[in-house]
């Protein structure tokens, strides 16, 4: 049995985070030719919110890839459920994440993308949980550092569920493994 506890992050802090990131985004990237690529299905409510904030050109496409596997934590086996429409070969790529916990995910996303020859690879995440990390990791663009819980809401989920909820609550798991 699950609960939605406490709430961790607001919805306006959420907000701020993310205009203050698009605002870094925009700068970064204006006259270069950007791929902005959401990692599904975690981040499809940020990736929403950050690319109407940020003012230049991009193609968006998207990757799904699973290391969960209805758990709460990582099993450090990355697989990639559905692939890039577009070839990123020169381009430059901006991966848009819900949030890096062990960094294990995003580190063999990162390496599986430079083998395509993008002129540069980048990360967002609107959380990071940098006292989880078991590889050395680090997002180039962070929204908010979370503590070590187990968090739901704003598109963060557990087995599926709680990702509509618009804050980032904590989510206690009875019984589970935590």
């Amino acid at each position: 049995m699950e609960r939605v506890s406490e709430t961790l992050v607001s919805r306006e802090e959420i907000e701020a985070a993310v205009t203050r990131l698009a605002k870094e985004i925009s700068e970064d990237y204006k006259g270069k030719d950007l791929i902005v690529v959401g990692i599904l299905k975690g981040a499809a409510v940020f990736l929403a919110d950050l690319i109407r904030k940020i003012d230049c050109p991009m193609i968006m496409d998207f990757m799904q890839v699973s290391s969960y596997y209805n758990g709460t934590v990582s099993s450090g086996n990355v697989k990639i459920k559905k692939d890039l429409d577009y070839d990123i070969s020169g381009k430059d790529v901006l991966i848009v994440e819900d949030i890096i916990d062990s960094g294990v995910t995003m580190q063999c996303l990162k390496r599986e993308l430079f083998s395509r020859n993008p002129g540069s690879i980048r990360v967002v995440a609107a959380f990071d949980k940098p006292s989880r990390r078991t590889v050395d990791f680090k997002a180039d663009y962070v929204g908010i550092e979370v503590p070590d819980k187990f968090i739901v809401g704003y598109g963060l989920d557990y087995a599926g569920k709680y990702r509509n909820l618009p804050d980032v609550c904590v989510l206690e798991v009875d019984g589970g493994d935590k």
